[in-house]
């Protein structure tokens, strides 16, 4: 899934720490549309959290990929961490 969406990331950031955000970026929008491995979402989330521990930070970025989107990362990792371990994972 190839998307022309502006990724919300830090000039701040090193360009494996952007590669991370957007790899995680990325596995929620495919959630969204695919089933995707919940622990996927959950080890890129975690990398993310690593880059981004700021929770106001996480908010801000998530409300601005969301509206770009049309997706809920929030959704997405609330999902996630209600699944069975070894599941797929869809966000409806």
């Amino acid at each position: 899934m190839e998307t022309n969406i502006p990724m919300p990331v830090s000039m701040d950031w090193s360009k494996e720490e952007v590669a991370d955000v957007v790899n995680f970026f990325h596995i929620i929008e495919k959630a969204h549309f695919n089933a995707v491995y919940r622990e996927d979402i959950l080890a890129l989330y975690n990398r993310f959290k690593e880059i981004v521990p700021s929770k106001s930070e996480e908010k801000q970025l998530f409300r601005q990929f969301d509206q770009e989107a049309g997706v809920s990362c929030w959704k997405a990792v609330q999902t996630a961490r209600k699944t069975e371990p070894g599941t797929k994972v869809k966000v409806r």
